[in-house]
């Protein structure tokens, strides 16, 4: 599977995410600040998703497609047009509930967009970062019905735990001799 690669671009407000061979949390960072970027833009219209050349996605990528969704609506810029004709891709985002948050075409010759997407500069997130984005992307997709909610539900728990555990590892480290003695 050719590694993935996100490309955007916008043209009068109308925003482009290409999501390019197999889409992953490496990604993902990067992909959510575009996010905040986009949505902070007074000229933002709405949202396309191009999977003409996904290969896969996993489900934090899902999830930050419907944080965007959400936020979408929030801004009134409708719900986000994806242009995919891939069986197993379109069968992954049914069986998810997307088509609730998103208008999901399978229109191989839908030219929606005028933007030319561009790559989007992607960092390798750390070890932290990493698990924040995995567990709000989680988080979002719970949100969106019972099924995902049952689901996801293990590991939400289970990432929060560790964020817990290692928050208070984190907070015993760094507290004065003389108070972890009292």
């Amino acid at each position: 599977m050719q590694s993935g690669q996100i490309m955007v671009g916008d043209h009068q407000g109308i925003y482009v995410v290409k999501l390019v061979g197999d889409v992953r949390l490496n990604l993902c960072t990067s992909f959510d600040s575009f996010i905040d970027k986009m949505f902070s833009h007074s000229e933002f219209r709405g949202v396309v998703f191009d999977m003409h050349e996904t290969q896969g996605v996993d489900s934090t990528t899902l999830g930050l497609m419907a944080k965007i969704a959400f936020r979408s609506a929030e801004c009134n810029g409708g719900k986000p047009l994806v242009l995919c004709e891939d069986r197993g891709l379109l069968h992954l985002l049914d069986s998810m509930g997307f088509e609730e948050l998103m208008d999901i075409s399978n229109d191989a010759d839908n030219d929606a967009y005028q933007a030319e997407p561009a790559p989007l500069t992607c960092h390798t997130p750390d070890e932290h970062t990493a698990r924040e984005m995995v567990l709000e992307a989680h988080r979002v997709l719970m949100s969106m019905n019972e099924q995902n909610e049952a689901t996801f539900r293990d590991l939400v728990h289970a990432l929060e735990s560790e964020q817990s555990v290692q928050g208070s590892v984190h907070e015993t480290a760094h507290q004065p001799k003389s108070a972890a003695n009292h």
